[in-house]
């Protein structure tokens, strides 16, 4: 963690919160956040500031040749090999230097650098800046204030969405502020801990507990168990991160594009990827698939086109064979459908087919291994006995507690909240008076103030396990 969540939750947001609007006029606000981002990431990586301050310096300068020089593309190209590079040192070197070890049966150092948290994020946001800078989608930014904010700042700095320059250029020169979007953003703030603090975490212990069994002491009850408990765990921890960033985002005049649109309800791998962690999707969309050709270079060249954009999908969410491995599968199936009429099968079948290639996938992207993963799948498959140790881990998983968060879990995962509330964020809705949008608004907030002192008296108890894509 960057701060401690406490500290996050009851001291540094409120008391930048304060600050951001007893100051006047964006410019100064900017500065604030600037300060307040570099101050939240220095908090926790106090040497890797530096790194980020560099990268921040860098592509600003980068971004003002881009717009000056006639040498456009070379100016990119030195721009994509530094920013990839940076990436390729602090989170591949040891990988690929242990790979190559290995493969070739020597003994070779590897190097342990601290991986910077959220240098995947910074350095795609980045690049998104200087690839639309060369495309001339937008002109290069000139006030490096305004730069450093969009690169630093910390609503989503350190776990996403990856917020696209285009999608932003004009929020941070100048804001609308309204109260009742603020009221929202504060709401979505909560909602997201909440996602992370009782379900997220919740399906973590259960996760790590028959994960942490030898796969020959546990059968395929326990290893669905864990396989669905992880799926559900990775979306509420992921979307729980989203809504935070994307509701603290609204409280202070932002507006970032939604991440998650209920994925879990898809029918199919490419649509469950349409739902699925938007922000880079789209981003390799607009930034590697399109310009490798897309789909207008032939069949052959566009399956090519979707496999590498899946590998490096894979690849960017870790330095593991079982990152790469998950991110081909997916590519396959997404391959697969474009030859299988997929979307002729009925709505039930292609939602349970969805599904299951998604929670078996998952399973490989939690391992630690192929090999782990493997064993793990295959319980889920072959291991249909009732062993002795079994039992015992039935009894430490399936508390009350936990069969009513997983029953709440599965019911979130579909667009349950926007029907009940979505009046609270758009005041009156068609056919609906004054008076109910009120008693909806006065309902959502009086939950959301309970929740979140549920969720700090949780994090007080020290129930609390960092966002996944930290480590991302």
């Amino acid at each position: 963690m960057v701060f401690s969540s406490l500290t996050f939750i009851c001291i540094f947001l409120p008391a930048v919160f304060v600050l951001y609007y007893i100051l006047r006029g964006d410019g100064v606000r900017n500065v604030l956040l600037v300060v307040a981002s570099l101050v939240f990431y220095a908090f926790g990586e106090p040497v890797y500031i530096i790194l980020m301050l560099a990268s921040i310096t860098v592509n600003y300068f980068l971004g003002v040749l881009l717009d000056r020089t006639g040498r456009r593309k070379a100016v990119l190209a030195l721009a994509v090999i530094l920013n990839l590079g940076a990436l390729a040192v602090f989170k591949y070197a040891g990988w690929f230097v242990s790979t190559i070890a290995s493969l070739a049966g020597v003994d070779i150092p590897v190097p342990e650098l601290a991986l910077p948290i959220g240098i995947s994020f910074y350095t795609f946001q980045a690049l998104s800046y200087l690839i639309d800078v060369y495309r001339r989608q937008v002109k290069h930014q000139k006030n490096p204030v305004y730069f450093c904010l969009y690169i630093s700042f910390f609503p989503q700095l350190i776990a996403g969405p990856i917020v696209k320059y285009h999608d932003i250029e004009k929020q941070i020169a100048k804001r609308t502020y309204d109260p009742d979007a603020v009221a929202a953003g504060f709401r979505r703030f909560i909602r997201g801990l909440a996602k992370k603090v009782i379900i997220a975490n919740t399906m973590a212990l259960a996760v790590d507990t028959i994960f942490a069994y030898d796969p020959a002491q546990i059968n395929a009850a326990s290893a669905w168990t864990a396989a669905i408990a992880y799926a559900l765990q990775i979306f509420f921890d992921f979307s729980g991160y989203s809504d935070m960033a994307i509701g603290m985002g609204r409280m202070f005049g932002f507006r970032f594009l939604e991440n998650f649109d209920y994925p879990y309800t898809a029918g199919s791998m490419k649509e469950f990827w349409r739902k699925w962690h938007i922000s880079l999707s789209t981003w390799f969309r607009e930034y590697l698939y399109i310009p490798l050709g897309g789909n207008r270079k032939g069949k052959l060249r566009t399956c090519l086109n979707k496999l590498i954009v899946f590998f490096c999908t894979g690849l960017w969410h870790g330095a593991n064979w079982t990152f790469v491995l998950w991110g081909m599968i997916h590519g396959g199936f997404l391959l697969m459908e474009d030859a299988v009429p997929v979307k002729k099968m009925p709505a039930a079948l292609r939602h349970v087919y969805t599904m299951l290639v998604v929670v078996v996938t998952f399973v490989i992207f939690r391992a630690d291994t192929i090999t782990d993963a493997g064993n793990m799948i295959s319980k889920m498959f072959t291991g249909f006995n009732g062993s002795g140790i079994s039992g015992i881990l039935a009894a430490e998983v399936f508390s009350p507690f936990f069969i009513f968060i997983l029953v709440i879990a599965v019911i979130l995962c579909m667009p349950v909240y926007p029907k009940l509330f979505a009046k609270t964020d758009i005041g009156l809705a068609a056919g609906c008076g004054t008076a109910v949008s009120s008693r909806l608004t006065v309902a959502a907030n009086i939950l959301s103030v309970l929740l979140l002192v549920y969720c700090i008296l949780m994090l007080s108890g020290g129930g609390y396990n960092p966002f996944i894509y930290f480590r991302f």
